[in-house]
């Protein structure tokens, strides 16, 4: 794909650094040449040093042949309407902007835009780490679903993957098994000490808790 970047801090550099290694071609805008550093000497992309909101410099970097653009540089409204630019002016296909403010998030995203707010994603985080030590709620940034980590044992063992799945509630996803990662089929028995993670419905949490005795 052909990724450019808006914002060479700490995540747009990781994030640069990270398209690169995948093979993808990357472009990285930054208002200060300085920043560039934090790529690193093996960076195989374009890093442009410009305003993200001046057109002709974007036409120069080929926006145009854009597959997505990322913005997330330390301000919400520098990426909100870098975004807007490239969405509306250029009419790249995937458009994300990195926002800091949770309200403001939900406002833009209201209005169509593709939105991601760390402050809500470490939020969630800490609160899992904090309070539900095999359990993560960050799987989307609404909080609707979840996923749920469950060591078999005990009634478990011997069952089907489909005997745990639990409709609109819980679905099995992924078995840990020996250091060999199963996506499994309906039909798969479950094995004592089987890791599973499975996707979860928040509002069906404690009840998923409570059939599986967590």
């Amino acid at each position: 794909m052909n990724i450019m970047i808006v914002g060479c801090g700490r995540v747009g550099s990781q994030l640069a650094v990270l398209l690169a290694r995948e093979g993808h071609n990357v472009t990285i805008i930054d208002k200060n040449p300085d920043s560039f550093k934090r790529l690193g000497v093996s960076f195989n992309g374009v890093a442009a040093a410009g305003n993200c909101f001046d057109e002709d410099f974007l036409k120069e970097l080929k926006i145009e042949k854009q597959d997505a653009l990322v913005s997330v540089t330390s301000g919400d409204n520098t990426n909100l309407m870098a975004s807007q630019i490239a969405k509306k002016v250029f009419n790249v296909p995937r458009v994300i902007a990195r926002v800091y403010d949770p309200q403001r998030a939900d406002i833009y995203r209201k209005l169509g835009l593709d939105i991601i707010s760390g402050t809500i994603l470490v939020a969630a985080m800490i609160r899992d780490k904090l309070i539900e030590n095999r359990f993560t709620s960050y799987l989307v940034e609404t909080g609707e679903l979840g996923v749920i980590e469950i060591i078999v044992s005990g009634d478990l063992v011997g069952k089907q993957v489909r005997d745990m799945n639990k409709p609109d509630e819980f679905k099995v996803i992924v078995i840990e098994r020996k250091r060999r990662v199963i996506i499994p089929e309906p039909e798969a028995r479950l094995e004592t000490g089987d890791k599973v993670m499975g996707v979860v419905r928040t509002s069906s949490l404690k009840k998923v808790k409570e059939i599986f005795k967590l």
